[in-house]
């Protein structure tokens, strides 16, 4: 797993003759001058166990081979600690980042702090909100082309935990007391409006500033329509990497414009869309199409549904335990007559205009365990293909059944690292051919991403999965946490899925390992990940233990204990082809 730190191996090891002849002390982590927003960091490192490792003077637990990972507190600005085995001593700055904006000392906004701060299109007559940042008891407004916005004192609110803190369990808002103004106003026509200009006046002394970003209201009768261009353009619920996934939108997907926050669209049904992924269809009109004749077709391992359409058209893709529905956006149906045939995998095919605007087709399916989709466009005619369960024989569970193992990271891409400097690369891959030897001796066909020590990057390990469809993939990694994580106490197995056919497998599997060798439960998660995306195959991300915890690095780094998690995880796959089939 992609660490959220970024690990980094770091050996401050001492060159001397004197240092030489004795055993070294090694400070993994943190790096050099490191800098971090956390109130904590933990320190990962090892020394000869005999002997005392004090950090600024504080005698620290070690495991039975001498690894560390006490944390600390952190005070804004540089924090230095002092590392000491014997007569060793290594000195570590941290330096604590502020995560509130810095007011100016005069008259001024705070940095960086003016919204909207890059160029935005809206449609007539919707909201733009401005904001920025200033001492209390200040005046501010905004001028925008002819009008005057107010901009009031907001009452505090609450700053939301990054993604990243389910992950140490230091999820909880908190409230912040920066002075924040706002205001809001509406455009009825077309126009383009410039560059806001913010004005402040603060104890009878007043200065402007002008905003970063252009301000255009669009005509609803000139929207601009762009094409997707790439294989599955991420759709997302805002004008952000931070905002969440949606069903991507196949390559030929077009769609009309109704907003623009900097490199991001809005597209006409609701989702946002990186530019960089499109092409404007000059002179087209808004999307609009009518659909009849869907038709269904039996493939080998497949059943095909066919939609045809005037143009292709956003969709999205919703997964249940017994039914997966596709919504066309921009479509209105004539559909009279569907056929479909008694079909391995659907029981029933249902259909309703949601709105004069949306068309809904749900697959009333035959088993709880879904087997992938893949969704695309063949000129206008959207295809869905279902895939059936594959053969599972009693006698043999696993004979010709395909599985894809991703060794995660390799290459330039060490993942996290141990108290000793080991690669969590490494013995990704040292577990994973164990793992393969295992299964292929149950008569899997297996597949792996990487076989050495080779970048290989997350679009090509999905591409793989894509091109191989196997009945399951599993991406093989070890753990860590993010700086805030309390890494001398943090073990366990961990597991992570994201489509619903993925978690009946994760929830098998993370159970069964977690049983069998008796290992402390991590937990279970939905994450948007790359490995845990693909939709051709129940996917799943497993996290072995972790890398910096000193006392399961124990284990891990042991070779018996290594064939022991290949043998189990080897158990559990095939136990779980037993309860579906």
């Amino acid at each position: 797993m992609k660490k959220l730190l970024g690990l980094a191996i770091f050996s401050l090891i001492f060159t001397s003759s004197e240092s030489l002849a004795q055993p070294s002390l090694l400070v993994v982590y943190p790096p050099a001058n490191h800098q971090t927003s956390t109130e904590k960091i933990f320190f990962i490192g090892t020394a000869p166990a005999g002997g005392q490792v004090l950090i600024n003077d504080r005698q620290i637990n070690r495991s039975q081979s001498g690894h560390f990972a006490p944390s600390f507190p952190l005070k804004l600005g540089e924090n230095v600690f002092k590392v000491r085995y014997q007569n060793q001593e290594r000195e570590i700055k941290v330096t604590r980042l502020s995560t509130q904006p810095e007011l100016p000392q005069g008259l001024g906004f705070a940095k960086d702090s003016l919204t909207p701060a890059v160029d935005i299109a809206r449609l007539p007559g919707e909201l733009i909100c401005f904001g920025a940042i200033a001492r209390p008891q200040a005046n501010v407004s905004v001028k925008l082309a002819n009008q005057i916005v107010n901009l009031s004192p907001q009452p505090a609110k609450a700053e939301l935990p990054a993604n990243s803190s389910i992950l140490t369990g230091r999820n909880q808002a908190t409230i912040s007391n920066i002075s924040k103004y706002q205001g809001c106003t509406t455009i009825a026509n077309a126009a383009d409006l410039g560059q806001p200009q913010f004005s402040l006046t603060l104890n009878g002394q007043t200065m402007t500033e002008t905003g970063k970003g252009k301000i255009e209201i669009i005509a609803p009768a000139q929207l601009p329509v762009v094409e997707v261009t790439v294989t599955s353009g991420v759709a997302r619920t805002g004008s952000s990497t931070d905002h969440s996934r949606l069903t991507p939108l196949p390559k030929g997907t077009r769609a009309s414009v109704t907003g623009r926050d900097g490199d991001w669209l809005r597209l006409d049904y609701g989702a946002w869309i990186n530019s960089k992924e499109t092409k404007i269809i000059p002179g087209a009109v808004p999307p609009q199409t009518v659909i009849r004749s869907v038709g269904y077709r039996q493939l080998a391992g497949t059943t095909e549904i066919r939609f045809p359409l005037q143009m292709p058209v956003p969709v999205s893709v919703e997964q249940s335990d017994r039914t997966l529905t596709l919504t066309l956006y921009n479509t209105t149906a004539q559909t009279d007559t569907i056929r479909l045939d008694d079909d391995p995998l659907i029981s029933r095919l249902d259909w309703q205009q949601v709105n004069p605007q949306q068309v809904k087709y749900t697959f009333n399916l035959k088993k709880l365990q879904q087997w992938g989709y893949k969704l695309r466009y063949d000129n206008t005619t959207l295809v869905l293909s279902l895939r059936h369960a594959p053969n599972i024989q009693n006698r043999k569970p696993l004979s010709g059944i395909k599985i894809l193992l991703d060794p995660g990271h390799g290459g330039k891409e060490s993942g996290a690292s141990g108290p000793t400097g080991y690669l969590e690369k490494d013995v990704n891959l040292i577990v994973s051919k164990l793992l393969r030897d295992e299964l292929v001796q149950r008569g899997a066909k297996v597949v792996m991403t990487r076989e050495d020590d080779r970048d290989v990057s997350l679009v090509e390990r999905q591409e793989i999965i894509s091109k191989e469809e196997p009945a399951i993939a599993l991406s093989i990694h070890y753990n860590s946490l993010p700086d805030n994580g309390d890494a001398e106490k943090t073990k366990g197995f961990g597991t992570f899925w994201y489509h619903p056919q993925s978690h009946n497998p994760a929830v098998f599997l993370h159970n069964y390992v977690v049983n069998k060798l008796r290992k402390p439960s991590y937990g279970v998660f939905w994450n948007n990940l790359a490995l845990t995306r693909p939709a051709i195959a129940p996917s799943v991300l497993l996290e072995l233990g972790f890398m910096s915890n000193p006392y399961e690095f124990e284990e891990i780094v042991n070779p018996e204990e290594q064939k022991k998690m290949a043998k189990t995880l080897a158990d559990g796959v095939t136990e779980w082809f037993k309860t579906v089939k």
